[in-house]
Parts: C-alpha cells; sequence; structure tokens
C-alpha cells in the first residue's frame, strides 16, 4: 500500500445515489491523514474502505453546504467513543463557525476529543508539521469557499555514482546530509556535488467553484489535483449560474498548471456514465486522468 494516497468516501454532488455517498475524501500522506469535506453518511463510508477514526489528523471543510459537512456529527462522535488519541485540528471558513458549532454539538455524546478549532479568514498558511505546509486560498462559489494545498518541502536526491566517486560511503552520507559538507581524505565534498534537488510533492483538493484565480493557484504544478466537475461542458450554463466547473474546465486547469495525475468528482445525479467524464477532459489532458468512484484508492504519484 502506497504511504500517500487518497482513500474516496464519496463522490456525489448534492444529492446521494445508489451508487456514489456525499462527499469525503482522506487523504494518507506519511503518517498524517486529513480528511476533507465529509458529506453525510461518511462515518460508515469509513468502515467500508479500513479508515480508522484515529486516521484523521487534520478536518477540512471547504464551505458549509450539507453535501460537504453533513458527516461532521457522525465522524467527531466516532473520534469520541473511539478516544481517538492526540489533538485533532479543524480547518473551516471562520464566516461558517456557527454551522460548525451546530455539528460538532447536534447531538448529546461523551466529548472526549480534543478538537482544535481553527477557523479560517483568508488566505495562506495554516498549519505547518514535518509534512510541510497546508494552505488555503479563496475560491468563488455562492457562499464562502476555500481550497486547500499542502505542499512539502523541496528536498535532496543523493546520487550514487557521484558519492562513489568521490568516496563518501556509510555514515559520511548520513553526516553529509545533515552538515552539507564532509571531509574525505585531504579534500571536502560539498552536498551539492553528491546530489540534486528534488522537488518537494504537491496536493491540492478543489471544491465548489466556477473558474478563479484561486483555482489555478491552488493546481499550479501539483502532482495530484482533486477537483469538482460537477458538469459536463453541454452544460456550462448550469455550471456558471451555480458557480460550479464542468470536466472540460477542470481538465484545462490541470492541463495549464502542468498537473500530474487528475482526479475528478462531485458528479450531478443527471449523468449516468461515468466514462463521458473522462473522455471529455481528455481532449484537452493528456495526464492521468481518474474519474472516481466510492471506496477508491488512489496512489500519489511516485516522486519526480
Amino acid at each position: 500500500m502506497s504511504n500517500r494516497e487518497l482513500v474516496v468516501l464519496g463522490t456525489a454532488s448534492q444529492a446521494p445515489t445508489r451508487t456514489r455517498n456525499h462527499n469525503g475524501y482522506l487523504l494518507r500522506w506519511d503518517g498524517l491523514g486529513l480528511l476533507f469535506d465529509p458529506g453525510e453518511g461518511t462515518q460508515r463510508q469509513m468502515t467500508f474502505a479500513g479508515v480508522s477514526a484515529n486516521d484523521v489528523d487534520h478536518l477540512c471543510i471547504t464551505h458549509f453546504h450539507g453535501d460537504h459537512c453533513l458527516g461532521v456529527p457522525g465522524v467527531v462522535h466516532r473520534m469520541s467513543s473511539d478516544r481517538v488519541r492526540g489533538a485533532v485540528h479543524a480547518h473551516y471558513p471562520a464566516s461558517g463557525a456557527k454551522f460548525f458549532g451546530h455539528l460538532r454539538y447536534a447531538a448529546a455524546y461523551d466529548d472526549t476529543v480534543q478538537l482544535d478549532e481553527h477557523p479560517i479568514t483568508g488566505d495562506g498558511t495554516i498549519a505547518r508539521g514535518p509534512f510541510g505546509s497546508l494552505r488555503a486560498v479563496r475560491l468563488e462559489h455562492r457562499i464562502e469557499v476555500f481550497g486547500y494545498r499542502l505542499e512539502e518541502p523541496d528536498g535532496r536526491r543523493m546520487l550514487p555514482d557521484a558519492l562513489a566517486e568521490l568516496g563518501v560511503r556509510g555514515p559520511d552520507i548520513g553526516r553529509l546530509q545533515r552538515e552539507g559538507s564532509v571531509r574525505v581524505g585531504d579534500r571536502t565534498v560539498e552536498l551539492a556535488e553528491v546530489s540534486e534537488e528534488r522537488p518537494g510533492q504537491r496536493f491540492a483538493f478543489v471544491m465548489d467553484t466556477r473558474l478563479c484565480d484561486g483555482v489555478f493557484e491552488l493546481a499550479d504544478d501539483a502532482d495530484m489535483l482533486v477537483i469538482e466537475s460537477t458538469f459536463l461542458d453541454q452544460d456550462a450554463d448550469l455550471a456558471d449560474r451555480y458557480r460550479h466547473l464542468t470536466a472540460g474546465q477542470a481538465a484545462r486547469v490541470a492541463a495549464d498548471c502542468g498537473v500530474r495525475c487528475l482526479v475528478l468528482t462531485h458528479f450531478s445525479q443527471r449523468y449516468t456514465d461515468p466514462r463521458r467524464f473522462h473522455d471529455e477532459a481528455a481532449e484537452v489532458f493528456d495526464g492521468t486522468i481518474v474519474v472516481a468512484s466510492d471506496l477508491d484508492r488512489i496512489p500519489v504519484p511516485p516522486r519526480r
């Protein structure tokens, strides 16, 4: 199993269908778990997917339409009943704080979870850690909405041939990585001589928005872009009216931004053939396209 993967818990927009639950997406990122937009039924979907309440470290809500947040009560109650260890960080638009409060305390329960709330008031970094940084960027919908972007710090990749040529081996390799240089015989070997830059990975999450600068900012050079494609291009007028995206628009964003893996989701129940979303996106984007289905597990592409 990849240690960086997206677990899809639901893919429907507005109303669930026989085959699609409300939204819900867990990003596993090494030892970190980020749960995005838990809609109604997410707790049960987590059970089907083998996802534990203890897997969630960050709860990230883009906005407070029901298909993106009505699963919060069940998830939070499950965290308490399972006695989740450590703090869980909740991120959501500050304008919806009253909704989050109602969801968090929708029913009586033994509140044991340490759920630290971090209301978002504007664009910027909202969390940092060994994983890198988590950013929020404002999008454009009928109510306030933010997308999310996880950015791993850039690093360096060691070059075995160069290490061997300059005689760097064993413990000296680790010392070189930590200190930036190491003495080998009568010369000093610098880290830059035996390594090359390795870009950090980027993950972007875009829901319920029309095209705007924020969409492109989030998607820029993303290894994986999870993005709503509520409509097909034939219904572009509806997409504009309700401030959503089409599959074609999502694919154009991916093509323009250098995305590696495009994950389409949040489908209107008016469409019955998911292949149409893939075909429409493939007309403008030649990278990896995944038309998400409930309970899919999608690996983040390997490092470049």
